[in-house]
This record gives structure tokens, C-alpha cells and sequence, in this order.
């Protein structure tokens, strides 16, 4: 009887364990993080991890990562996502606690130089690992330096130093020696910061899916150009995956990009600077036709969620994707000062941009001091855009490049000089007031057009231009003057026509139709045409 009493009790036992297992793993499980844990404890809240990344090696679909107040110097990789909407795995500030990412590196140890001011530091290469950003130069197709930019970055108390301005480096003989003027500072008593990470938050591999991240400040990475035809790695990134939420972030001090919902590097990785003989779009339009035969669907990629973040001061640009933004949401987020050291040329530079902004939705957006405020770039069908506010972007507030449509711009602010720069077709305007100028130029190239809210391709097209609709838009028409527009690159023209209100769009190739608008001061309405509709 005691024998049977035994192994009955054993088997209870064991149903008991397993039952609770099940039970444990079949609710979220809830690790914390603190500067003051150990990767050896549990994660538990009594026993918290030290590093974020420690989380990423546990975690499973539907647990919760809370980060406790602190610095974190790490570049944060999970491995594995969530399943579903309803499943996904979770990192987040603790509430009511200030928790920053950063991809620098304190650096003590300066030495004095005879030069008033000027400081030097010497690192051994394996200092970096396999990842040193004053070694590799920033880098990419349709990138144009106006000399050679190092992807690494110097921050003195918080504020980023510029590079041949401030400091310089070299490395030879295994060492890498950083140079820095900082005037009347000692840099052995400031927070002297240099960047050493390619990014702070960015998965593994390409597929990690459903994650969320929350709450934190990022900020220093030493990133990459992030051009349309490369694997496009930003201070944030999602690298080609599907469903992520991005919200109530602060995102800063990104060498080039801030939040990037890019392309993988399978599908090519700048191919243009690989063979410069080739047209670029002509490259793209493979391009495109690769990453198909790849999976870029709504099933596989893309369908974020990017909302109520603060991202400024990003070297190229605050948000921008190529193909893996395609049906994702960008709100309520403010972008401002970027591109603003004008160290370079480029064609990728804006405060929001998008090739592919297939059924996007971009609304609530404040972006201002941001060179091109929105700027989408091939293949914006369906794309919606409204209730953004653009303003003191130099180049132009929204940059429409050549898209088939059809796209809704409705119930957004322009208030800059340049309200509109138009190479696209399909568009309907509603509800906006464009303060400033509009300007148009008639394309040859040729981008595909998707079969409704799909990625499917209906045929290829070349752009003609026109077959826009305005509806009651304000057009203020400007102060009497007509400001210069910034150059892009060395070989950006001006737009031939150029002006204030609709009369631009007098002989466009497909019809334009303007409704009920409203022409203040040198703004100009459309003049009825056989090929056109108006009635303003």
C-alpha cells in the first residue's frame, strides 16, 4: 500500500509540473531590466537582467520586456518575434522611468595636443569588434559627399561635434586615433561620447515579426545611408518584417536615419553604385520585380504601426522605407531638424520618406526643419495622406515622385515656401492650404502600376503628369516673393513650371480637374481646356 501510495503520489507529482509549466508558458511571462541586475538572475522583478539583450535570448510570443531607469549602451537584437497582433513580444520603459539606448561609448583617456584645444585619443581596433565606424565611410547609391564622411560620431556634453570641423580620425598600424578640438573644455571632466554601434534597436535577421517597443530614448548610432536599392538599417529598424509598433519614442542624434521599415540585403544591396553604366530606375523596376518572387506582400511584410515619437536631428532622414513600410501607419509623430548640416549631397534626405508607401496611411504628423517634409517616392497607391502639418522645410513640404496613384492628400498644412513638388499623376487634393509654391516636371521614367491594394503588378507605365484633382484646397498664394529652393545634389534643376495655384497644370498631359478651391493673392486657378475640368 505504501509502494502504490508512492509512485501514485509521484505521478501527481509530475502532472502537477507539468500542468504548471504549460500554464506558465501559455500566459505572458514578464522580464525586468535594470543597470543593477545580473544576466545570470532570473529576469524576475527581484532578480532582473542587466542588459536588455539578455531578454531577447528568453523571451517568446506574448512576454513583456520592462526596462528599468538607466543607460544602456547596447545594440538591442531580438532573434524572435511574435506571432500575431495578439501575440507579440513587448519591450518597454517602465513606466514613469527614464530609460535611454544609446550606441556610444564613454571615451576617457584624452591627451592634450599643442594646438589650443585640441585633444587625442588612440583605441585598439578590437576596442570596435567587427564593427568600427572611423574606419568605414558612409556610403551608398545616390549618396554624393563632398568629401569622405566617416559613419562614426563625437558628442560632447549631449551635442554632436562635426566631422573636419571638430575632430578627425585614422586608424593605422591596429589603432584608430580619434582628434578633437573642444575649445576651453577638459574632455577627461565631460561626458565625451563616440559612437560605436551601427544601430540601437534591430533585429537579428530579416522575419522577426510583431514587436513592439516602447517609451525609450535612442539616440547616438553610428548608421548607415540608407538608399532604397540597400539593406536600409536605421537608430531603429524593423529589417523586413511585418506588424511592428513603434510608439512614444525619442529618437535622436542618428548619423543618417532615425526609424527605418526598409528593404532586406538579399534582394540587392546598392546595386546603382555597383554599376553606374545602368540606369538607376531601370535597376529599381528589377528590383522590384525580385523582392515579388521574394514574398513582399501584405501576408510577409510591412503593416506597422510607427506613432507618437519625437525623432530629430537624424543626419539624412527621421523615418523612410523601402518596400517594407507597404500598408503601415505612420501617426501623430514629430519629426524636425533633419539634414540641417548640409555635409552632403543625396536623394534620400526628408523628414518622412517612402518608395512603395503602398496603402500607408501618414497622418497627424508635425515635421518641420527637415529639408523635404514627406516624400514618396514610386509606387504610392493608396497611400492617404492628411492632417500633417509641414512647415520651414526648405526644399519642399511634400514631394510627390513619380507615383500612378491613386494617392489622398486631404486636410493637410503647407505652410512652407515650397508647398508641392508634383512628378506624379493620380492624386486627389482635398482640404489643404498650400501657402507656398507648387512646381512640376514632366517625367520619363517608368514604374509599375499594383493591381488594387495589392503588390501584384498590373502593368508598367511611364509617368505623363497631370490627372490630378483639386478640391477645395486654399492656395495663399505667397508674399509676392519667389525664394530659391536649396539644391538636393549638384545635378538638381529647378522645375520648369513653377508657380502659385493651379495654373501650372495649364497644358498637362492628362486632365486635371479643380473644384470649389480658393485663390488668394499671386495664386493662380486652372483656365478651362479642352483636356481639363475646372470649377473653382
Amino acid at each position: 500500500m505504501l509502494l502504490f501510495t508512492s509512485n501514485f503520489t509521484k505521478k501527481i507529482i509530475c502532472i502537477n509540473v507539468f500542468v504548471y509549466c504549460w500554464v506558465f508558458r501559455a500566459f505572458a511571462v514578464e522580464y525586468h531590466i535594470s543597470t543593477n541586475g545580473s544576466d545570470k538572475g532570473s529576469g524576475s522583478k527581484l532578480c532582473p537582467f542587466k542588459t536588455i539583450s539578455r531578454a531577447t535570448t528568453v523571451t517568446n510570443p506574448g512576454d513583456v520586456v520592462i526596462v528599468h531607469e538607466g543607460v544602456y549602451r547596447e545594440l538591442v537584437a531580438p532573434y524572435l518575434g511574435g506571432r500575431s497582433n495578439n501575440e507579440r513580444i513587448v519591450y518597454r520603459a517602465a513606466v514613469g522611468e527614464r530609460v535611454e539606448i544609446k550606441g556610444s561609448e564613454i571615451a576617457k583617456g584624452w591627451k592634450r595636443l599643442i594646438t589650443q584645444g585640441t585633444w587625442e585619443i588612440c583605441f585598439l581596433d578590437s576596442y570596435f569588434g567587427d564593427y568600427n565606424p572611423y574606419k568605414v565611410l558612409i556610403y551608398g547609391d545616390w549618396f554624393f559627399p563632398m568629401r569622405p564622411l566617416h559613419r562614426g560620431e563625437i558628442f560632447l556634453n549631449g551635442k554632436a561635434l562635426q566631422e573636419h570641423v571638430s575632430w578627425n580620425c585614422k586608424s593605422e598600424n591596429g589603432q584608430t586615433i580619434i582628434t578633437a578640438n573642444f575649445g576651453d573644455l577638459d574632455p577627461n571632466k565631460e561626458l565625451v561620447e563616440i559612437t560605436v554601434r551601427p544601430s540601437c534597436f534591430y533585429p537579428a535577421k530579416t522575419g522577426v515579426n510583431y514587436i513592439k517597443v516602447q517609451g525609450f530614448h535612442m539616440s547616438q548610432a553610428a548608421t548607415q545611408w540608407a538608399a532604397p536599392t540597400a539593406e536600409q538599417i536605421g537608430l531603429i529598424g524593423t529589417n523586413w518584417s511585418k506588424g511592428w509598433i513603434i510608439e512614444d519614442n525619442v529618437i535622436s542624434d542618428s548619423k543618417c536615419v532615425g526609424i527605418t521599415l526598409g528593404k532586406d540585403r538579399a534582394s540587392g544591396q546598392n546595386v546603382w553604385s555597383a554599376d553606374m553604366s545602368k540606369d538607376g530606375a531601370d535597376l529599381y523596376n528589377e528590383m522590384i520585380l525580385r523582392v515579388i518572387d521574394a514574398g513582399w506582400n501584405k501576408d510577409n511584410i510591412g503593416s506597422h504601426i510607427v506613432r507618437r515619437n519625437k525623432i530629430f536631428n537624424c543626419g539624412a532622414a527621421g523615418i523612410c522605407g523601402s518596400f517594407g513600410a507597404a500598408y503601415s501607419q505612420i501617426l501623430d509623430n514629430e519629426v524636425h531638424d533633419v539634414y540641417t548640416r548640409r555635409n552632403f549631397y543625396g536623394a534620400e534626405m526628408a523628414g518622412i520618406k517612402f518608395h512603395a508607401a503602398v496603402d500607408m496611411v501618414i497622418k497627424g504628423n508635425h515635421v518641420y526643419n527637415s529639408f523635404i517634409g514627406l516624400w514618396l517616392d514610386w509606387m504610392a497607391q493608396g497611400a492617404n495622406v492628411s492632417d500633417n502639418v509641414f512647415e520651414n522645410n526648405d526644399y519642399v513640404d511634400f514631394f510627390a515622385e513619380v507615383n500612378h496613384g491613386p494617392y489622398m492628400v486631404e486636410g493637410n498644412l503647407f505652410s512652407s515656401a515650397f508647398s508641392l513638388r508634383d512628378w506624379s499623376e493620380g492624386g486627389t487634393y482635398r482640404k489643404n492650404y498650400f501657402a507656398g509654391l507648387i512646381s512640376r516636371a514632366p517625367q520619363d521614367r517608368v514604374t509599375p502600376i499594383f493591381k488594387p491594394h495589392s503588390t501584384e503588378i498590373h502593368k508598367v507605365k511611364r509617368i505623363f503628369g497631370g490627372n490630378n484633382v483639386f478640391i477645395a484646397n486654399t492656395f495663399a498664394g505667397g508674399m509676392g516673393v519667389q525664394p530659391m529652393r536649396s539644391k538636393m545634389h549638384t545635378m538638381d534643376q529647378e522645375d520648369l513650371l513653377i508657380g502659385y495655384g493651379l495654373a501650372i497644370y495649364q497644358n498637362a498631359a492628362l486632365p486635371v480637374k479643380s473644384r470649389r478651391n480658393k485663390f488668394k493673392e499671386q495664386a493662380k486657378p486652372l483656365i478651362i481646356q479642352k483636356n481639363q475640368q475646372r470649377n473653382n
